[in-house]
């Protein structure tokens, strides 16, 4: 446990502080590699169950696609008061270690055809698990990195994080294919064309990798001492209104990231049967984690409410186009603008996370007149690392709400172009509540980003 730390003060930052900030980072980055991986990737084991003997029905593989995204959600909700309570490497070290159950659970489980629909169902929840991790991580993240880098730090820790999707999904489809684990590992199935797979290495392969990050963080993470509060004393967040506006932003930003993820693969094979979606699939969630692993610095430098602003336009843009192309029947358009809406979500999830702690810092100083600088510093940075972590945990409900929207569409409509309208108007939305608070004039962070702005300007 750390008992000074005092990231904003540049000669302690530079002597000693830079150092333990990144190598905090950089163990939290794979632990939540894994967490994202481990929470996705029971999208890839249902699609080849009927496969390998598994009598389900439609229904009930919709429902074990659905599952771990609203547990996953759910579970954010309670994992973003926990770093503050159990410090980041207690909780880091628990929350990855906890990822050996479900990962494990699917490597038996798949290996049975006669296993119940009810042990898959507490499968699919138990890999919420990997989602809720994103909460306690980006919480913890938080607090090691002065201001002028906290968006590029969170944007790292949460777009490499985020690589786990696209991870997943390309070497799943591999290991499954060969005997990695040997007489260990158990015997394939055999599929009705004769050929022969290894279900149960989707689960298995991660468990290395979980254990070697479980003690990493064990050995080599910190506990900040003035990062220590009670859930009463995090539980103020609720009664700030900013609170609740970033939620509804970041539902549009990475709730899109998360959605389309799980939804884009189903909905190419649906829309476009002669495509093999599964060697696309990948992508567009690579796309994403990159943009928002990159985009950090954009939002420190120039503003996070600007460039948030930005990306609901792109993101209405991208719209446009994929209806565009399902109504014309053009692959090359539908694919292009979900690369396009990939791209503006990752570098939105980095852009909303940027301006919490710029938010917070400035509705604090209004709320505590009469409090020290040092004691509305700390203010700031519990309740900043309370509202990120709050804000992830109802974004994480969009892996739910957009798969189930695009099932409806079909289902009512005979095709996806009412959900997707309806996704536009979201983003109408999402891009007038960014304005009218926080980036036209007299909003909240005008003044504060055309500042940064205007001095950066010379640089470029």
């Amino acid at each position: 446990t750390i008992q000074d730390w005092r990231p904003e003060d540049a000669q302690f930052w530079a002597d000693k502080g830079r150092r333990i900030a990144r190598r905090n980072l950089w163990l939290s980055i794979p632990a939540l590699t894994l967490a994202f991986a481990v929470w996705m990737v029971w999208s890839v084991v249902i699609a080849r169950l009927p496969a390998i003997g598994f009598n389900f029905s439609q229904d009930q593989l919709f429902w074990l696609a659905a599952l771990p995204a609203l547990s996953g959600a759910t579970l954010r909700i309670f994992y973003s008061f926990m770093v503050p309570i159990f410090g980041g490497r207690l909780w880091t070290t628990i929350s990855t270690a906890s990822l050996l159950i479900p990962a494990m659970g699917i490597g038996y489980a798949v290996q049975n055809p006669e296993t119940p629909y009810l042990i898959f169902v507490v499968l699919a929840l138990l890999c919420g698990l990997g989602g809720g991790n994103f909460s306690s991580s980006m919480a913890n993240i938080g607090f090691f990195f002065p201001r002028s880098e906290k968006g590029n730090a969170m944007a790292l820790n949460a777009g490499l994080g985020n690589l786990g999707v696209s991870i997943m999904q390309f070497l799943v489809p591999v290991v499954i294919t060969m005997g990695v684990f040997g007489a260990l590992g158990g015997q394939p199935q055999q599929l009705s064309d004769g050929g022969q797979v290894w279900m149960q290495n989707a689960g298995f392969v991660w468990v290395p990798f979980i254990l070697a990050s479980t003690i990493a963080a064990w050995l080599g993470m910190n506990d900040i001492a003035d990062a220590k509060s009670s859930f009463r004393e995090q539980a103020v967040i609720f009664s700030r209104r900013h609170n609740w506006i970033m939620c509804l932003l970041y539902v549009g930003t990475f709730g899109s990231f998360i959605g389309y993820s799980a939804a884009f693969p189903m909905l190419t094979k649906l829309a476009f049967p002669g495509v093999n979606a599964l060697q696309y699939a990948f992508l567009g969630p690579l796309i994403g984690a990159l943009s928002r692993a990159g985009s950090g610095w954009m939002a420190d430098r120039v503003g996070g409410g600007r460039v948030t602003f930005g990306v609901f336009l792109g993101m209405i843009a991208s719209v446009v186009v994929i209806i565009q192309g399902l109504n014309g029947g053009s692959f090359t358009l539908f694919f292009a603008g979900f690369m396009a809406l990939f791209f503006f979500s990752g570098v939105g999830n980095s852009s909303t996370f940027q301006m919490i702690p710029v938010i917070m810092r400035k509705e604090i100083a209004r709320l505590y007149p009469n409090a020290t600088a040092e004691e509305r510093r700390r203010q700031a940075e519990r309740e900043s690392a309370a509202i990120v972590a709050f804000t992830a945990a109802i974004g994480g409900y969009g892996g739910f709400f957009i798969p189930k929207a695009f099932g409806s569409s079909i289902q009512l409509t005979g095709g996806a172009g009412a959900a997707l309208w309806g996704f536009l108007v979201f983003y109408v939305l999402c891009i007038a509540v960014t304005w009218s608070v926080y980036t036209r004039r007299g909003g909240l962070l005008h003044d504060i980003e055309h500042g940064r702005a205007a001095i950066a300007a010379p640089a470029e």
